[in-house]
């Protein structure tokens, strides 16, 4: 078992405290950075990132201060959907570099950098041995493995249950004379979970995985491993209308977040407590005040179940701090939170805010109480491309356009300098770069002290200097003059978060008095005593150290 460096001592804080500190898990510490490997760095020409390029850019994760690295499925796959369509889940695919896996793990752990990987347990490609087993015969031992079913009364599909990527999720098989269900692509049907012979080949992924030294898994559509045994009809929505694609114009009641699929993330919890200090997080759907469901109590299921609540906010201080505070009542008492703000299928962030406020985001997701997930490319403002016609490979936007689903342009690869193709790729990159790449890179980024990419870096350093900042009490302070406001607190010691949401300045009418921190303008000093009330400049951020 690799050693990985202490935490932080935080000697300032009373015995007890910091004697918890010391002992909570990586996974509370650290901040998780998503990479989608096609996308992060080219090491052969092809134009497509792989895992020998990735292992040449870990100096760039450490200087950052990344402390665990999610990447997207590197297993044997078709492609047709960014690799979430499995061929075989205890492999790597060629594409990304077999034998470069262990000593990306030794190289990432000598760092003191956790390793987390997609595990996609509710499909697999149509192209996996386990169907083309499933599907040779009505009798095969492996035909309940998937979910099979007659036709319905008027010979067609068994049910109304629609597939994300648009039409019926059931497809007609010659073979057998039987439908098989696919809540996606119809090349990736859904495994039946009700098979035990499922559940502990599944659980014998996990542990293959976790022998390598994989330090944890993020459990891909993890509310729909379930569906109805009776394959009932879902309900249409009342609420949906054109606007919505017609896949989403139903109510998934029979389809998403059974009970049953409670069950099957609990067992998923127990095969990774067989190893010490493994981490499970996973893709849930709905609403806010479902997400404490996924954490489960006496029977744990995901230690982070990923909340998307400041991605999905309106920006601004009323709606933040009224999301932020619906979430943390959500959640169990002793749950851990986390926070996500970007992601392979999300529409880059700082599209939505712009680069001014894009500073802001990144102060609230560095000093809330939770582990943070940003998504390779947010740390330099990246935002979504444009992706002509005839370059696009997204199944929703072939199957379901017009709906803004595109997933492509935050898919885009990564920046590293103004060479060419930003020095991702010596080849013609999988997909186009976008513009501003001269502009916009790590190294150009990298040299200014006052980008945004800086502002990441200080502010990943400042959270791991501050214990306050990971294990502090959240105490929300009144929200007012578009200025969202809250403090972190541990032993009487309180840092005091202020962010100006809008491109005008604001007054701060906070009378305390403490140290300054950090600003996102990245130009004052760092240390100078501050008392309120402040004037924040246009689109400024402040992390304040309480003096009382």
């Amino acid at each position: 078992m690799t050693s990985f460096g202490a935490a932080p001592s935080g000697d300032h804080l009373s015995p007890s405290t910091r004697s918890g500190y010391e002992k909570i898990p990586w996974w509370q510490r650290v901040i998780i950075y998503e990479i989608a490997t096609i996308s992060f760095q080219d090491s052969n020409g092809d134009g497509k990132g792989d895992l020998a390029g990735l292992l040449s850019r870990t100096d760039y994760l450490e200087w950052l201060g990344i402390g665990a690295v999610w990447l997207t499925p590197v297993y044997p796959s078709p492609m047709l959907d960014l690799g979430y369509d499995i061929a075989d889940y205890c492999a790597i695919d060629p594409t990304f570099g077999t034998l470069d896996f262990d000593r990306l793990i030794q190289e990432l752990h000598q760092r003191d950098i956790r390793l987390i990987l997609d595990f996609v347990p509710n499909h697999t490609s149509d192209q996996h041995p386990w169907f083309l087993e499933s599907r040779s015969s009505r009798r095969n031992p492996k035909r309940d493995w998937y979910i099979w079913a007659d036709p319905s009364d008027n010979g067609g599909p068994p049910n109304n249950w629609q597939s994300r990527f648009s039409g019926s999720a059931w497809q007609w098989d010659d073979t057998t004379g039987q439908y098989y269900y696919h809540s996606f692509l119809r090349e990736q049907p859904d495994l039946n979970w009700r098979s035990p012979a499922v559940r502990e080949a599944m659980a014998e992924v996990l542990r293959f995985w976790m022998k390598r030294g994989v330090d944890g898994f993020r459990v891909d559509a993890s509310a729909v491993l379930a569906k109805d045994e009776l394959l009932r009809d879902n309900p249409v929505d009342p609420e949906a209308d054109e606007s919505k694609p017609p896949p989403q114009r139903y109510k998934n009641t029979f389809t998403d977040d059974r009970p049953e699929a409670m069950t099957y993330l609990a067992d998923l919890r127990k095969v990774v407590g067989e190893f010490d200090e493994r981490m499970l997080c996973g893709e849930v759907q709905g609403k806010t005040d479902r997400i404490g469901h996924f954490y489960g109590q006496d029977n744990p299921r995901l230690h982070l179940p990923l909340n998307f609540a400041l991605l999905d906010s309106p920006w601004d201080a009323i709606s933040l701090q009224a999301n932020i505070d619906a979430y943390l009542n959500a959640i169990p008492d002793k749950a851990w939170p986390d926070w996500v703000v970007g992601g392979h299928d999300k529409h880059r962030i700082a599209s939505k805010l712009g680069q001014a406020q894009a500073r802001n985001l990144a102060m609230l997701l560095l000093t809330l109480k939770g582990t943070p997930f940003f998504y390779a490319g947010d740390e330099l403002g990246m935002e979504q491309i444009t992706i002509p016609a005839d370059r696009v490979t997204d199944p929703f936007e072939k199957l379901v356009p017009g709906y803004d689903l595109n997933r492509d342009p935050e898919r885009a690869p990564m920046r590293w300098d103004d060479s060419l193709n930003g020095g991702f790729s010596k080849g013609e990159p999988w997909l186009p770069m976008g513009l501003g790449v001269a502009e916009r890179n790590v190294a150009v980024l990298q040299k200014d002290d006052r980008s945004l990419l800086q502002l990441y870096k200080r502010l990943i350093a400042l959270r791991v200097s501050e214990p306050g900042l990971i294990v502090g009490d959240y105490v929300p302070v009144p929200s007012r003059n578009d200025i969202l406001t809250y403090r972190r607190v541990v032993d009487g010691e309180a840092i005091f978060v202020a962010l100006n949401l809008v491109p005008e300045a604001r007054r701060l009418t906070w009378q305390g008095a403490g140290r300054l921190l950090l600003t996102t303008h990245l130009d004052q000093f760092h240390g100078e005593r501050v008392r309120g009330p402040l004037l924040l400049r246009p689109d400024e951020g402040v992390v304040i150290k309480l003096k009382d």
